[in-house]
């Protein structure tokens, strides 16, 4: 359970936390992405050697900040330049899944065979619904979903992926990797259009992921 409620950073601001099975899960991701050494090299750069050879333990203590989330995405730019760290941000975002899968997934329902057995746009409902779910009742990330005809709007409105950035455009590529294997998982194989399109690190006040109902192709 949370414990971590009272603390407070030294700027006097409040602290938040993903919990360290879901760190564990984005180092994982990145592992398979980027190799051991890649990894290493991340940390060391952005000043994280606590997680060097020493992952997040598998449970559900509070005690990966969000700062530490911000810092390993503005390390991939940091070493490989900010078009190639873009897309391995994205890729790390998608390698995701499959270990937040083998953590949550019986959690969350999306593993279960009634599941896989609904029709694609309850699927995609449902899938988008149990995501949001998880980040808001395991994780201080805050979610919050609209829905139109066309698309479904993910805002997060507690961002951990630009936590205290500040940028020009859109940088929560993590968070649109894991949105786009999703949707790729729950659809068996289909692809849709996700794109962040406003960023509390741009001075929104949420970040918003739009989502393409309809696949592509």
């Amino acid at each position: 359970m949370k414990n971590h409620n009272d603390l407070l950073i030294d700027l006097g601001k409040q602290q938040y936390f993903y919990p360290n099975r879901m760190g564990r899960v984005i180092l994982l991701a990145m592992e398979e992405i980027l190799g051991h050494n890649g990894v290493n090299a991340v940390l060391n750069l952005v000043n994280l050697p606590e997680y060097m050879n020493n992952y997040p333990s598998n449970n559900q203590d509070f005690n990966f900040p969000f700062e530490h989330i911000s810092h390993l995405q503005v390390g991939l730019d940091g070493a490989y330049g900010p078009q190639a760290g873009r897309g391995l941000a994205v890729r790390v975002g998608r390698a995701s899944l499959k270990y937040g899968l083998r953590e949550f997934g019986s959690e969350i329902g999306m593993t279960d065979l009634a599941f896989r057995l609904l029709p694609l746009q309850a699927k995609l409902k449902n899938g988008i619904e149990a995501f949001a779910a998880l980040f808001n009742n395991f994780t201080d990330q805050r979610v919050r979903l609209e829905r139109e005809e066309k698309y479904i709007y993910w805002h997060i409105e507690r961002c951990p992926f630009c936590w205290e950035k500040q940028a020009k455009a859109p940088c929560c590529h993590l968070a649109v990797g894991l949105l786009l294997e999703t949707l790729n998982w729950v659809s068996g194989g289909k692809y849709f259009e996700v794109e962040e399109k406003k960023c509390i690190s741009c001075g929104d006040s949420a970040c918003t992921i739009v989502i393409d109902r309809t696949p592509m192709g």
